[in-house]
């Protein structure tokens, strides 16, 4: 049994057993020993607690565990012995470093360089990380600057707020990529201390105690503060939003997939519809998933980002795991692009089968009745995508239905009622595209005189949506007197050409015998509308049930206008605009009123019946 001693490196709080403990004074005893006279030394054994405490720290898995003597040898390896620094240095002084080849240079860190700034230490930082000179680094945010309009000064800003600033010598080391040992921390602080003193020698005494009357700081550290709070209030306000937007991101998307997996098990009548779109066979799951890790892990990185800026000391997740999210995120794209790509396969053909049916109406001399039905299925609780709904048949059973059909009314050329319907769907090649084509059902009912036509497609679910369609053509014999029914139908699926150009929404409100030439004439419509107009539309005669109206004009502007009606009549000629004649004669002929007009001269002449 060990006794235990509570020790205090570098304000940290360690316990250590007693062995350890008497180990470790005697090892920092002597490295205070050797740098007895050395200027700088206090500093020089301030860093080396300080990075003494950071392997305590780096090998303690919790506050509570004791250092042992394990512990205490391993740190001391690599800090090394002092008797390995103590020798004299002139010696060596021309001589090149050694360096050791199988010695592994240690992994730099990216920090702020405040000793080679000129704002703020981030281009010296970066210099020092990609192994560089400061100069090129500053030069090319000058030219990035100007390039992009004073964007990038945003960056830097950005930047000078998540990059943190080199102040111990053990994070000057790391900078470099250096070790941090006892000979290297020794190196860095003389390096300090003969700075210092080059500078105390070349200074001009006068002129530094007149710029510190002047001014305590100078230009650009007092630029420098005033930026650097500003880009601090933004980098803030900019960390909430990433963290925000991040964390509301994930959460959706993991409340989303945690539903979609319950919902696939339950088999919950919209996940169901997955199977009826879905032609690459992949689970909705596998599906979900890769669609989550897709969206989820830029999102993770922008809130991993968020807390980066409001959280200074925040600790690195470790490269192993970026690298493994970021491998995990390029499979999921990867993997929903082949999906896509075999989604849009099994639509890339097209193909199509015709069924022709004979109509058996049973009598043709009297007027046949065409009506368009409707689905009986249940729309309510339906699934439905565009035209095509998922629902139930009369049996229970789940079935596609479509309302993608077209219809058109031509003249037969026999006796005979003819029906032809074309199916037509897509699919991976021609031959699957036709297979699914006459998987379609159409049908349709001969009650006696009535032909009753679906509205509608049905086939089965395990087919899929394969954006089946069916295009109906009812062909009707010569002189065959029909009435139409649109019912439910959308009446712009309907094409009937007639002889009254009457909209085809409004073909049901009239009875039509099919003509010789194709076109249905209406039996019960108003008289014809007589609609007379050359190329250039100058010309125009209308006779309807409201009377006879003429309008003839010329190229040179004048023309001639008369209108007979219940009224009268009234005939008027201009020319240019400007009226010459106008003649008015009421219903009866009792009264005729006559005004004329040439040039300046005028004539009105009034005629009454006595």
């Amino acid at each position: 049994m060990n006794k235990t001693v509570n020790i205090n490196l570098a304000n940290i709080l360690f316990h250590i057993d007693e062995n350890a403990f008497n180990k470790m004074r005697r090892y920092l005893e002597s490295v205070r020993r050797s740098f007895a006279n050395t200027p700088g030394s206090d500093e020089i054994l301030a860093d080396i607690e300080a990075r003494i405490a950071e392997l305590f720290g780096e090998k303690l898995q919790d506050p509570r565990q004791v250092i042992t003597s394990k512990e205490v040898d391993e740190v001391i390896t690599i800090m090394g012995q002092p008797e390995d620094y103590m020798v004299d240095e002139d010696i060596f002084e021309d001589e090149p470093p050694f360096k050791s080849e199988a010695k592994r240079k240690r992994v730099k860190k990216l920090y702020r360089d405040t000793e080679m700034k000129y704002v703020a230490g981030v281009s010296s930082g970066l210099a020092h990380y990609v192994g560089i000179d400061p100069l090129w680094v500053r030069l090319l945010w000058i030219l990035l600057t100007i390039g992009s309009g004073g964007g990038f000064i945003l960056l830097y800003g950005l930047l000078w707020i998540l990059i943190p600033e080199a102040t111990t010598t053990s994070e000057k080391l790391d900078m470099r990529g250096e070790d941090i040992n006892i000979s290297n921390i020794e190196r860095k602080v003389k390096e300090g201390f003969e700075d210092v003193a080059n500078r105390v020698k070349g200074v001009d005494y006068d002129e530094v105690g007149n710029k510190v009357k002047n001014s305590g700081k100078t230009f650009f550290d007092t630029l420098g503060n005033i930026v650097m709070f500003f880009f601090k209030i933004i980098g803030k306000f900019i960390g909430i939003i990433l963290v925000i937007t991040g964390a509301a991101t994930i959460i959706g998307l993991l409340i989303g997939l945690i539903t979609v997996i319950i919902a696939g098990s339950a088999h919950i009548p919209g996940v169901d519809f997955y199977h009826v779109i879905d032609s690459s066979n992949m689970p909705v799951w596998l599906v979900s998933l890769l669609g989550f890790f897709a969206i989820a892990i830029p999102f993770f990185f922008l809130l991993y980002l968020g807390l980066k800026i409001l959280v200074t000391n925040l600790k690195s997740i470790g490269n192993i795991a970026k690298f493994s999210l970021l491998g995990l995120w390029l499979i999921s794209v990867i993997m929903l692009i082949v999906f896509g790509v075999r989604q849009a396969a099994a639509h890339s053909y097209e193909s199509s089968v015709t069924d022709k049916y004979e109509l058996a109406v049973e009598d043709s001399s009297i007027p046949v009745n065409i009506a368009m039905v409707s689905s009986t299925t249940n729309n309510r609780g339906n699934i439905h995508m565009g035209d095509m709904m998922l629902t139930h048949d009369e049996n229970g059973n789940e079935v596609l239905v479509s309302k993608d059909i077209r219809l058109s009314i031509k003249r037969s050329k026999d006796s005979i009622f003819h029906l032809e319907v074309r199916k037509q769907a897509d699919g991976s090649s021609f031959n699957n595209a036709m297979e699914t084509a006459k998987r379609i059902d159409y049908g349709y009912t001969i009650d006696g005189n009535q032909i009753l036509l679906n509205d509608y497609l049905t086939t089965e679910k395990e087919n899929r949506f394969q954006d089946q369609e069916a295009r109906v053509t009812l062909f009707i014999p010569e002189g065959v007197v029909l009435n139409y029914d649109n019912g439910d139908f959308r009446c712009w699926k309907v094409g009937a050409a007639n002889d009254r150009d009457i909209d085809d929404c409004n073909i049901e409100d009239y009875t039509w015998m099919m003509g010789a030439d194709g076109e249905l004439k209406c039996q019960e419509c108003p008289e014809r509308r007589i609609d007379e107009e050359d190329d250039d539309e100058r010309n125009k005669i209308r006779i309807n049930e409201e009377g006879i109206d003429i309008n003839i004009n010329d190229q040179d502007g004048e023309s001639f206008k008369m209108k007979i009606d219940e009224d009268g009549v009234r005939i008027k000629a201009q020319d240019n605009d400007e009226e010459r004649v106008d003649i008015n004669i009421d219903a009866d002929g009792n009264s005729i009123k006559i005004k004329a007009k040439d040039g300046d001269s005028s004539m009105t002449k009034s005629i009454t019946k006595d």
